[in-house]
């Protein structure tokens, strides 16, 4: 407990964010956002509200949804990615193009990275961690040869 305290908030933070899809439920929401925002243009900017409006809105509101589902649950991620995926595609038809393809892509791209991201898989070193290991093997490759 006293190591944790001692990390502060960045590294609480970034401990947390190690544990979760972090970049692909933030993609998500940030694309189902996006898409809700353009369902609020003027209407000389909006090309088509969709199915009777409601899907207009439902989906990506869903994909909100999804996409804080996948930080705060990541343990379901295969289901909230998949879904995220299907819903993202279906906002091209209900949602002004899918927000104008850039929460449309934003979706699609943070589904894939929700799917893809593995829990298990052991935290990747900083260069600077790296660098040091690399400058200690070579030392004691120098001791052993001479």
């Amino acid at each position: 407990m006293a190591d944790r305290t001692r990390r502060g908030p960045r590294g609480t933070f970034r401990a947390w964010r190690s544990r979760r899809p972090f970049w692909g439920g933030l993609l998500l929401a940030l694309g189902g956002g996006e898409i809700l925002l353009t369902e609020k243009a003027s209407l000389k900017v909006v090309m088509h509200i969709g199915m009777q409006g409601l899907a207009g809105y439902l989906l990506p509101g869903l994909m909100v949804l999804l996409g804080l589902l996948l930080l705060f649950n990541p343990a379901q991620r295969l289901f909230y990615s998949i879904t995220g995926a299907l819903l993202s595609l279906g906002t091209w038809l209900t949602s002004n193009l899918g927000g104008f393809f850039i929460g449309l892509l934003l979706g699609v791209v943070g589904s894939c990275l929700a799917f893809g991201w593995l829990p298990d898989q052991e935290p990747r070193m900083s260069r600077r961690k790296r660098r040091r290991a690399r400058a200690l093997a070579a030392q004691e490759a120098e001791g052993t040869a001479a």
